[in-house]
């Protein structure tokens, strides 16, 4: 495979989820100007990676992502009998499928919007006016057909807004680079890959908190950028002082700008989340019937913009408008088999979610309905018995130190399991997903556990239930 070819797939892989090892064993392919001591480093991630192991990891190495509209696109061409415009339609656009839907919706007189089947249909006096010639069933099914495009379209708008969300979380904007630009940046385009696989690991069901994705390969990789480097680029994934110092004025500004914009935006989505769910503000816990998975992947990506945000106004030396306005961060919502194991050891509430339950809502803040100042923001830390600006409250994380680069674990919902084979039948047996495990599958977890394949730390009653009833 030709170096073009490596950065390509590289390239492929910040909109993917691909493991740190697999992404290392092709920066080394690539990167035919290593050091040994660059090398050496390499290949200590890179003798696990897929390729040389002869097996893949039961993980899904992509994000979820949604289902075109193509199957509904195909169906209403053939009722109304233009079979041919169905292969023009792009089915995976909403704004296709509605466009199409009002070019041939036009034949019976169908408005967007207007879909309700009792409410908004033509009576015959209606159709005969409008010039409609087709039978009563014949309107009929090409109406439910236009509702349905319709309702996919929708659907398909929201699926692809999560998806994008869920990347912004991950990986910043990392999905926003251009392959051209990637290409043009080699040394960059490494580092950038890498550090994505190692935002993009999935979390440890675990008390202790997760290790910075900045680790020893990522440092090396960062190391090896120089003054002809593309450091917009980078601080498109990686917002840190030493890489923002390497911006111009308008590069920081436009950097600043795009990261506010991410974080309105997160915050118009995380308040209709909150207003159609009943989420106790005061715990945080996940109850039956809550949409703990939307929440959680909006909280995220709206963290990750707001420090990305903080950072950059650190960078510009405006950190001093917090004065004025500083939204707080969003707590996500945690398994209650966690919150009860974290009570066992005699952990109590994170401080955070007091902070988060005392301060107004950050949409609230960043609509201007509410105000919310950097000194409301330390006296509810104070008050919580935290330090605001060593939390990330009114000032970037302080810096933790460079963790060595640790092999990536099988993951069953959280849980480590030795065994990739082993990690995939526990996962279709229902095992630590919060549901009740598929009928006659419980000896397969039962022996794993006798087994010793099931390596990852869980509580002292492992069969916790993950959803708690609200009381």
């Amino acid at each position: 495979m030709t170096d073009h070819a490596l950065l390509a797939e590289l390239h492929a892989s910040l909109d993917q989820r691909r493991r740190p090892e697999d992404i290392a064993e092709l920066v080394l392919r690539a990167e035919p100007g290593l050091t040994d001591r660059e090398r050496r480093l390499l290949e200590r991630a890179a003798e696990h990676s897929g390729a040389r192991r002869g097996y893949a990891t039961s993980m899904s190495e992509d994000f979820a992502r949604p289902v075109g509209g193509a199957r509904q696109v195909a169906a209403t061409a053939r009722l109304f009998e233009v079979p041919d415009e169905a292969s023009t339609v792009d089915g995976d656009r909403p704004d296709a499928l509605m466009g199409f839907a009002a070019r041939v919706g036009d034949e019976v007189g169908w408005i967007s919007g207007h879909g309700d089947f009792l409410d908004d249909r033509l009576d015959r006096a209606e159709r005969a006016a409008a010039g409609i010639e087709v039978s009563k069933r014949q309107y009929n099914r090409r109406f439910r057909a236009l509702r349905r495009l319709e309702a996919k379209a929708g659907t398909l708008r929201r699926e692809q807004d999560k998806r994008r969300l869920t990347l912004l979380g991950r990986s910043r904007f990392a999905s926003r680079i251009t392959l051209e630009r990637f290409l043009s940046d080699p040394a960059a385009a490494c580092f950038i890959a890498y550090y994505v696989a190692r935002r993009n690991l999935r979390r440890e069901f675990s008390l202790s908190g997760r290790e910075s994705a900045f680790d020893e390969i990522a440092q090396m990789l960062l190391r090896r950028c120089g003054d002809r480097t593309d450091w917009a680029m980078i601080s498109w994934v990686y917002a840190d002082a030493q890489v923002l110092a390497r911006l111009s004025d308008t590069e920081r500004g436009r950097l600043l700008g795009m990261w506010f914009t991410a974080m309105r935006d997160c915050a118009v989505h995380l308040r209709e989340v909150w207003e159609e769910n009943d989420f106790d503000r005061e715990d945080m816990i996940v109850y039956r019937g809550d949409d703990s998975t939307t929440w959680n992947l909006l909280a995220q990506a709206y963290n990750t913009a707001r420090l990305s945000w903080l950072e950059c106004l650190s960078a510009t030396g405006t950190l001093h408008l917090l004065d004025v306005s500083c939204p707080g961060k969003v707590m996500r919502l945690m398994a209650y088999d966690l919150v009860r194991w974290r009570r066992s050891t005699g952990s109590d509430l994170d401080p955070d979610t007091l902070v988060w339950a005392r301060l107004p809502f950050p949409w609230d803040v960043l609509d201007g309905a509410v105000s919310c100042t950097r000194q409301q923001v330390e006296n509810a830390c104070a008050r919580a018995g935290i330090v605001a600006s060593q939390r990330g409250w009114t000032m970037p994380r302080p810096k933790r130190s460079v963790p060595r680069f640790e092999v990536t674990p099988e993951l069953v919902h959280g849980v480590e399991v030795a065994d990739p084979v082993w990690a995939s039948l526990l996962r279709s047996a229902g095992a630590f997903s919060g549901r009740p495990v598929k009928p006659g599958r419980a000896p397969e977890i039962t022996h794993a556990f006798e087994a010793g394949v099931i390596t990852g730390n869980l509580p002292d009653e492992p069969g916790g239930d993950r959803h708690g009833d609200r009381p």
